[in-house]
């Protein structure tokens, strides 16, 4: 496996596997890998013929407070992982490779970034949408894949891709999770013991909403409320929000009808993890 960390020497790569007709998948990440990013990586490893990782903890998608420089980094042990997942080729640059002197140049997009955690977090998804653009343009990718985990993020994305004709396959995996429900995420590092623990009723709430849906509550207002009073009675956290969207518009809805995102945020201390699952009535 290569790791790369100029974008002259990825260009030369690429360039070469494309003229020898190789197909390429590829999973952009912020590193310190975990099982959900390592099924993405098998999944590319499955369905092409080189697959890359990029590993850049992106600065222009965090806000001020947030846990940039505190986010955690292990190139070594992501490495490692990656190499294990199939990964043939890593690309980490640094900042300074990725926005040089007088970078001025942005992507964003309208609408679905409005909601959910582009509300709480302003500017983060352009910050995305630019990182992930330009990797796309660096890597070519043919296939690209994405965790529903983090599902505002997979359709913002998707949506970019659609828009700027880009030419490759968007695939959203499932959403992997610990034994006992908890999303994967880098930042699950963050929780002490007791967060850990009651970190579980994210999931436990969200199975509720689905149980509720499933015996035919449709009152969003109803079953958004069951899912607060779970959270709240089950951990000392702070809701960000718990809400019910449309899966095309992400905008927030009432009656519960068609296809539904079913998602929140939710802070243990200082660590802000987030979750969903996908209903249909």
């Amino acid at each position: 496996m290569q790791v790369v960390e100029k974008i002259q020497d990825l260009k030369h790569i690429i360039n070469q596997l494309r003229q020898e007709g190789q197909s390429i998948g590829f999973v952009p990440t912020m590193g310190f890998l975990h099982e959900g990013h390592l099924s993405l990586v098998r999944a590319a490893r499955r369905e092409n013929d080189f697959v890359v990782v990029s590993i850049f903890v992106n600065p222009i998608q965090f806000g001020a407070g947030e846990d940039y420089e505190d986010y955690p980094r292990d190139l070594e042990r992501d490495q490692h992982l990656a190499s294990q997942a199939g990964c043939d080729l890593i690309f980490s640059p640094t900042v300074t490779e990725m926005y040089p002197a007088g970078y001025a140049t942005y992507v964003e997009v309208e609408q679905l970034t409005d909601t959910l955690c582009g509300s709480h977090r302003p500017g983060h998804f352009r910050g995305v949408t630019t990182v992930v653009a330009k990797l796309f343009n660096l890597v070519m990718p043919h296939r690209v894949y994405f965790g529903q985990k983090d599902a505002q993020q997979a359709l913002v994305l998707n949506k970019m891709v659609l828009d700027l004709n880009m030419d490759l396959q968007f695939q959203i995996q499932p959403t992997v999770r610990e034994e006992d429900g908890l999303a994967m995420s880098s930042r699950n590092k963050y929780l002490d013991p007791k967060q850990r623990r009651e970190a579980a009723v994210l999931f436990k709430s969200l199975q509720e909403a689905e149980k509720m849906i499933q015996s035919g509550e449709i009152k969003a207002g109803s079953v958004k409320h069951a899912m607060d009073e779970l959270i709240r009675g089950g951990s000392d956290s702070e809701i960000e929000y718990v809400e019910i969207v449309d899966i095309q518009s992400l905008r927030p809805v009432e009656t519960i009808q068609g296809q539904c995102l079913v998602a929140l945020a939710v802070r243990f201390g200082k660590t802000r993890l987030i979750d969903n699952i996908i209903v249909e009535v």
